[in-house]
């Protein structure tokens, strides 16, 4: 049965603070999330166990026992054994805690509320209660302690008591189920076929009988069966019969798990009962009918229906009958259709799959502190957060950061992509790359939109974009139109290998950390923990500052001088000129213009120079010194930044 429950036992909301951030002059952030703990009653008796549970109709326990939301959770069968619940122990003390012996009960501990507004949410349960369906007369000869006894019925896939008494039990059963009720021994029989009917001869009924018969608006034109339908994860559903004649429209709720055939079966044959049973009798007989209790068949001699007893009087002179017309046979089913069926996504959340990158800066502002960007998903679908936390001490002591972004776009290349330049968008290579599920998308973009910075990723250590993504089946894509060396990233460009990480780059999926500024240069570890991790997933990132560094001076050129020696010039790249600006260089981005250049010999001497521009005269005694050790020398020069220094531009110079 899909049961709601009773909540037994429950703490007030617990607050959970976290701040982030707050060092040095940056502001802080603080979030609030909350939990609760609480125990909900499901049977009056003991379950086998607990299936699918669902949280204001979205699944919170999915079919295979995964999690949803973050809680603990210890289920409690209703043995008449059972010891009482830990956490209620401490919370009430042992003395008054109850261990609702022979009651099935479940206990949620530290329940995340943040999906749900943060209150308990509607619950309802999957509950399997017995191994296999239970006839009828077994469900009532149990709950009556043997008063009700029976060898066959009707059997249902599950039922749902929450009558009062057992009367009230029967006569919401009678009304929905084809059964016959007799009383025998001080005790009532159910079964689903009546008991061959005692035929009454006219000698013995004499003349003294009344007959009352119900006017048509007494009788119900229409019948709806309420029920819980199987193919419909158990939600109530309704079947309706209707017959020509009548003016009512009567309801029977039967709250028993139902195929929709059989309920609309069963809703034909209630129908068909009602209209059969108005009729009424009274007759009396002698003596000899004392037998007939009530729930007993009788024929009549001038009747072809059969009449069931309702009520046995005894008199001075016999005994007095009062029948009913009753219809024998069981229901049959009937087509129906059962509806559409919206079932609550069931996406196992499964594990986690982190990067943390550490990457040029993203944003139109240079970075004052180093930048790292978390991208995270899983495997499967329904993989949704993780929580995070950082250490910067080798895993010495760590620092939770709050919750990964929604899921991003990942996976792995199953090609490797050749080295090209990056002036251009590159039309002769191409790369392929495995997503980790199907449901992870690419598209395509056309110039204007590679302009306006679409398609960004990271493969390997380079970022790209990508103007085709063609879908080649199975989470797997051939990118194509490739523009490459995006942000100053020309150095990974010629380092791909089959393997290497892809990261589609969208600021809604990645979550930022900023450590502080004394982490430049040191390794980041980073734990990642969702509710589908058995343990967490970890990553690091080595020598991070990569949104600190500036970007690589580009073209060096050199220029022989008419005396012997070189003019060598090159031109400044900016962390804060990503952007292409016509008649106009790229703003500096660092407190001020500074570059050192080296000039490293054949025999390993090197001789290194602070330049506040980016020009250099090389003059002509070094060129004729330099010259009588080898025929070229190596030019690296890198710009000096605020707070890092840029990879180096190298110029091959030969004398």
């Amino acid at each position: 049965m899909r049961v709601a429950g009773t909540v037994i036992w429950a703490t007030d909301l617990v607050e959970h603070r976290s701040k982030q951030g707050g060092s040095k002059g940056r502001p802080s952030t603080t979030t609030y999330s909350y939990t609760a703990s609480f125990a909900v009653l499901l049977s009056a008796r003991p379950i086998r166990s607990v299936g699918r549970i669902w949280a204001d109709g979205n699944l919170l326990r999915g079919a295979g026992g995964d999690w949803k939301a973050e809680t603990g959770f210890r289920v409690h069968l209703g043995g008449e054994d059972q010891d009482d619940d830990p956490l209620i122990a401490s919370a009430e003390g042992t003395l008054g805690t109850p261990a609702y012996r022979g009651g099935a009960y479940v206990v949620f501990e530290n329940l995340a509320l943040g999906a749900f507004g943060n209150r308990i949410p509607s619950l309802t349960f999957e509950v399997e209660a017995d191994v296999e369906s239970v006839p009828v007369c077994s469900m009532l000869q149990e709950l009556s302690a043997g008063t009700v006894i029976g060898e066959s019925g009707p059997v249902l896939g599950g039922l749902a008591v929450s009558a009062e008494t057992m009367r009230g039990l029967i006569e919401e059963l009678r009304q929905a189920l084809p059964t016959d009720l007799r009383a025998e021994g001080g005790r009532l029989h159910v079964a689903d076929v009546a008991m061959e009917p005692v035929a009454l001869s006219a000698t013995e009924l004499g003349e003294d009988r009344s007959e009352a018969l119900p006017g048509a608006a007494a009788l119900p034109q229409t019948l709806e069966l309420g029920y819980y339908d199987r193919s419909r994860d158990f939600q109530a559903g309704v079947q309706s019969a209707r017959r020509p004649d009548g003016r009512r429209t009567e309801r029977v709720q039967l709250a028993a798990v139902l195929d929709a055939d059989v309920a609309r079966g069963l809703a034909e044959a209630a129908l068909a009962r009602l209209h059969r049973e108005q009729g009424k009798q009274s007759v009396r007989c002698g003596w000899a009918r004392l037998g007939l209790a009530p729930g007993s068949t009788v024929r009549l001699p001038d009747s072809a229906d059969l009449w069931q007893v309702a009520s046995r009087t005894v008199q001075r002179d016999g005994v007095s009958l009062e029948l009913r017309r009753t219809q024998t046979g069981s229901a049959v089913s009937f087509p129906s259709d059962a509806g559409r069926n919206m079932p609550a996504a069931d996406r196992v959340h499964g594990p986690t799959i982190v990067h943390l990158l550490d990457l040029p800066s993203l944003t139109p502002e240079p970075a004052n502190t180093p930048r790292l960007y978390i991208a995270a998903a899983g495997p499967s679908p329904g993989w949704r957060k993780a929580g995070l936390m950082v250490s910067l001490d080798a895993g010495a002591s760590w620092e939770a950061i709050g919750q990964t972004a929604p899921p991003a776009v990942i996976g792995n290349t199953t090609s490797v992509l050749n080295a090209a330049g990056e002036a251009l968008i590159d039309e002769a290579h191409r790369v392929d790359v495995q997503l980790l599920h199907d449901q992870m998308l690419l598209e395509d973009a056309d110039p204007d939109r590679l302009v306006a910075g679409a398609n960004l990723a990271l493969l390997g250590d380079e970022l790209i974009q990508f103007g085709s993504a063609e879908p080649l089946g199975e989470g797997r894509w051939r990118l194509s139109q490739i523009v490459r060396a995006r942000r100053g990233t020309a150095w990974a460009a010629s380092a791909h290998s089959i393997g290497e990480r892809f990261v589609l780059i969208d600021p809604d999926t990645l979550a930022i950390y900023e450590p502080p500024l004394s982490a430049t240069g040191t390794t980041v570890r980073l734990l990642a923990s969702g509710i589908g991790d058995e343990t967490p997933a970890e990553t690091a990132a080595n020598a991070i500052g990569e949104a600190l560094r500036p970007p690589a001076p580009v073209h060096p050129t050199f220029a022989r001088r008419s005396d012997g020696g070189f003019d060598l010039r090159w031109i400044r790249s900016s962390r804060a000129g990503w952007e292409w600006l016509d008649g106009a260089d790229a703003p500096l981005a660092e407190d001020q213009e500074r570059y050192r250049l080296t000039i490293r010999r054949a025999d390993g001497v090197e001789r290194a120079y602070e330049l506040a521009q980016a020009s250099f005269l090389y003059g002509v005694s070094d060129a004729i010194d330099d010259a009588t050790v080898g025929a070229s020398v190596l030019v690296d020069v890198v710009q000096l930044g605020s707070r890092s220094v840029s990879r180096a531009a190298t110029l091959p110079l030969i004398f």
